[in-house]
């Protein structure tokens, strides 16, 4: 279901890809928030403040778009895989926390599989992992743009990567979990990840929120910290509804170990699109957002997640 579109542009934008190509932010918020209402003055300035800087992708706005977004930014800049997707092992991963946990059973696909869910998870973490690779390896920004064009085009591909960072946030939950039990060091969201009623262990947390991503709901703000934080990545977003507050930027997590964010924009923390630097001393040459740290005020994620 899509929740951000007429059925006349759904059909236009099924033909097309799931990330368009780019377009400039200022023709973009004039077309989209026409009108004097508080909302659209609000949105527009918000638009306006970041023009100068970026352009846009917009992102096919479904309950999978935040996990789209943060994928999209991550093959067309990356210049590593994370250490996680070294590890050997990574196909097994599912079948462990199947023989540990009994997780498994209760994933759901967007589509049919022939192959058991373990199995097919086996299959999911594979594609993402030699993606990535074929990702870092490309020897141009335009070989770059032309592999993830083909990636996000829709089919049964595109979704199993979505549900392969689906299945790494879950890994990650559970782990941060164990370190919370033994009294280790953790980031600070994952008090926040685990102080909600419906998601007081990493079984409760998969079955209220992460199974039901890409279907009857997407990521919420704590949820893009754990995303931002297995990827290994820091995931800035420009919050247009915010905007003349402290939360205008928000940091994903909010610890800014890394020094090149990914960049994305929401107007209401529920559909993400990405965000295109444009050519400027700001960026590096895979057009990331050279290391500027914000304010703490800018820096903070409220309890309220």
């Amino acid at each position: 279901v899509d929740l951000y579109r007429g059925e006349e542009e759904i059909q236009k934008e099924l033909q097309d890809k799931h990330v368009s190509a780019t377009e400039d932010l200022q023709t973009y918020s004039e077309r989209e928030w026409k009108g004097n209402t508080t909302k659209s003055l609000l949105i527009r300035k918000g638009y306006e403040a970041i023009a100068s800087e970026f352009n846009l992708r917009r992102v096919r706005g479904d309950n999978y778009c935040a996990l789209r977004a943060t994928l999209f930014q991550v093959l067309s800049q990356s210049k590593q895989l994370p250490a996680l997707l070294h590890d050997s092992e990574i196909s097994e991963w599912p079948k462990e926390m199947h023989s540990d946990q009994d997780f498994i059973r209760e994933w759901q696909f967007p589509f049919e599989i022939s192959k058991s869910k373990v199995q097919h998870l086996e299959q999911c973490l594979e594609l993402l992992k030699n993606k990535w690779q074929e990702a870092v390896q490309c020897k141009s920004l335009e070989e770059r743009e032309h592999m993830c064009q083909q990636v996000f085009s829709g089919h049964d591909e595109e979704y199993e990567l979505l549900e392969a960072l689906k299945f790494l946030m879950l890994r990650t939950a559970i782990q941060l979990h164990s370190d919370m039990e033994k009294g280790s060091d953790v980031p600070e969201f994952c008090w926040l990840l685990f102080a909600r009623d419906s998601s007081k262990c990493p079984k409760t947390f998969l079955t209220n929120h992460l199974r039901h991503v890409g279907f009857s709901g997407g990521l919420e703000q704590v949820e893009m910290c754990l995303l931002g934080y297995c990827l290994q990545e820091t995931i800035r977003v420009v919050r247009l509804y915010k905007c003349d507050t402290e939360e205008f930027i928000t940091y994903y997590p909010n610890d800014h170990k890394n020094a090149s964010p990914l960049c994305l924009l929401t107007e209401d923390d529920r559909h993400y699109n990405v965000l295109v630097p444009k050519k400027s001393s700001k960026f590096d040459s895979y057009g990331r957002p050279k290391w500027n740290p914000p304010s703490d005020g800018q820096s903070s994620i409220t309890t309220h997640l």
